[in-house]
């Protein structure tokens, strides 16, 4: 059998460091003649046939992707059916497939996008065109199962910690004719990672923030209002960070929209400013309120040095193992030693990964449900370590690159994924 082409695809929200992954996917396998396409928006894009030729990239337009934050070939947010349920949709990616000489296919993306890697290596052998799927590892929410962390991940929890650190010395220096309670509301519908990672602004008892509402624990209005009060009352001010999934003791999200997504997951329709309201309306205080939302996601020029390096290191590994014949997998961090900080990539089965949920341990929330632990701080402190800025034009702006994104002559009937 031919080695064939490559094709890589991009899944779910993006993250600052996603293209660095891409970029080290195509770096890697440019040093190994392996040709590599790219779907244009996820596996929507391969189902419509729209590829993109990355051969057509200049290396210096590889290089300046690493440190270029979005998605440069387009995401999406697509669930495949089971190939009981839709096995049209099967039969067309493998005709796609074999119509480009694919015989690796790489699906950046988290739990959802772990799935779709799952079920794609197990239908190729069974349509008479074995590929080679290797799912690579990315999302903010830092929940996959196995993996230590997420790429993506420690740029975002270095991120919060910085702006919920700049934005409370903003508030305290107010709050005596102003401001009084500042609500910052983060990503993380089930799992409190990114809401964690603000503990780390906080350098002694009674920094900001003061209280974390964490999706792990059940919000209860009476205890919040009462230490929103009190910590007021000590410090002149309070920083609460809110993750969007906190839920009541019913189960209820505070701030469902009630819609729902192309998962199936619940709308939400911010949790800040419900709060806000609250606090408003229960203690008087004046409250702002901010949604950082596709910033927290975004911001490369302030990367985490670990994140980009676990990011690359990924990609780098998807492609040398789907060349080794390695299937159904994904790279994986393994933390070897907090301190010095060590880690390693090892291969970790799709199955073991898609379709499970890693939430915050218990162990890193305190005993009143409002801050992290030494633990959490031994575990979160090396994944914000180092900066990798991007560089920077004359004009004062970052470098950011975008591609070409030449598309591949299509040689089959179009396809509707309404199909």
């Amino acid at each position: 059998m031919s080695q064939g082409r490559l094709l890589y695809a991009q899944s779910g929200g993006v993250t600052a460091v996603i293209n660095t992954t891409a970029a080290a996917v195509i770096a890697t396998a440019r040093s190994r003649k392996l040709p590599v396409l790219a779907a244009r928006n996820g596996i929507i894009g391969a189902l419509r046939e729209d590829l993109i030729d990355t051969t057509r990239e200049s290396a210096a337009a590889i290089r300046a992707l690493r440190h270029t934050p979005g998605g440069a070939f387009g995401s999406c947010r697509y669930k495949l059916k089971s190939i009981e349920q839709n096995r049209a949709q099967y039969e067309r990616l493998i005709a796609v497939f074999k119509a480009h000489d694919i015989r690796t296919f790489l699906y950046n993306g988290g739990n959802d996008s772990a799935d779709t890697a799952l079920k794609i290596s197990q239908v190729g052998r069974e349509l008479g065109y074995p590929v080679n799927v290797i799912g690579v590892p990315k999302t903010v929410d830092n929940d996959l199962a196995v993996t230590d962390c997420c790429p993506g991940f420690g740029s975002v929890a270095k991120y919060t910690a910085v702006s919920v650190a700049e934005a409370s010395l903003d508030v305290e220096s107010m709050c005596a004719s102003s401001t009084k309670v500042f609500i910052v509301e983060v990503m993380g519908r089930h799992a409190g990672w990114i809401a964690a990672s603000a503990g780390m602004a906080a350098r002694k008892a009674g920094d900001p923030p003061q209280l974390i509402l964490f999706p792990e624990i059940a919000f209860d209005e009476e205890a919040f209002l009462d230490r929103v009060k009190a910590t007021v009352a000590k410090v002149g001010y309070c920083t609460v960070v809110a993750s969007e999934g906190l839920k009541n003791a019913a189960g209820q999200f505070l701030a469902e929209a009630g819609t729902r997504d192309a998962f199936g997951h619940s709308q939400l329709g911010g949790v800040a400013p419900v709060l806000a309201q609250r606090v408003k309306q229960q203690l008087g205080f004046k409250v702002h309120w901010a949604l950082p939302d596709y910033l927290q996601r975004s911001a490369r020029h302030l990367a985490s040095k670990t994140d980009v390096e676990h990011a690359w290191a990924v990609g780098k590994a998807a492609v040398e193992y789907a060349l080794a014949g390695k299937h159904a997998v994904m790279p994986v961090i393994v933390r070897t030693s907090d301190a010095p900080y060590r880690w390693k990539i090892e291969p970790a089965p799709l199955a073991k990964i898609a379709n499970h949920e890693k939430k915050l341990p218990k162990n890193y929330i305190t005993r009143d449900g409002y801050g992290i632990t030494v633990a959490a701080r031994r575990y979160l402190e090396p994944l914000i370590r180092g900066e990798d800025a991007p560089p920077y034009l004359r004009d004062g702006l970052p470098d950011y690159v975008r591609l070409k994104n030449a598309p591949v002559r299509r040689k089959l009937p179009a396809y509707s994924i309404s199909d």
